[in-house]
């Protein structure tokens, strides 16, 4: 069972959340997968931020154990997941909605994605356009996308962490 104290949550958008959250489900210490929206103004749900209307992202925030696994190594594998270089798209998702973005909880996080930013940098040749501002408001997605990998794939609800 993990210790609340070693519970923390952080915000991530890198293009259709539902690349990020198959993803993320995946990883060991990683307790929870929740898309939605944020960073951006009113209210939020799938029409209004896919039509370009609140300027919210599509993101998933994800809960992790830190007991189990970093901060740092969730924004590695955040990096590895999308193109961080790209303002305001992933491959064919186009708009703000699904612009490279990380909203942090709290202000320990934030030095850690600073150094994160600097050292994923290095191995790109275009700049790091992610925008990382504190997480204000998260708006859950509809309840048809939340783990729409598994329910579409209609795979084996037992996947294997790594």
């Amino acid at each position: 069972m993990t210790d609340t104290k070693d519970l923390q949550y952080i915000t991530l958008g890198g293009g259709c959340f539902w690349c990020l959250d198959a993803g993320f489900r995946l990883i060991n210490g990683v307790t929870s997968v929740v898309t939605g929206y944020a960073g951006g103004d009113g209210e939020a749900n799938y029409y209004e931020v896919s039509g370009g209307k609140t300027g919210h992202a599509e993101v998933v925030r994800v809960g992790f154990d830190t007991s189990v696994i970093a901060l740092k190594d969730i924004l590695d594998i955040f990096w590895a997941m999308h193109n961080p270089t790209t303002l305001n798209f992933q491959g064919n998702d186009h708009g703000p909605q699904y612009r490279s973005i990380i909203l942090y909880e709290n202000d320990l996080q934030r030095p850690v994605i600073d150094e994160s930013i600097q050292h994923v940098a290095k191995l790109w040749d275009d700049p790091i356009v992610t925008e990382v501002v504190r997480l204000t408001k998260f708006y859950e997605a509809e309840q048809e996308d939340q783990d729409y990998f598994q329910k579409q794939c209609h795979c084996n609800s037992e996947f294997s962490t790594v």
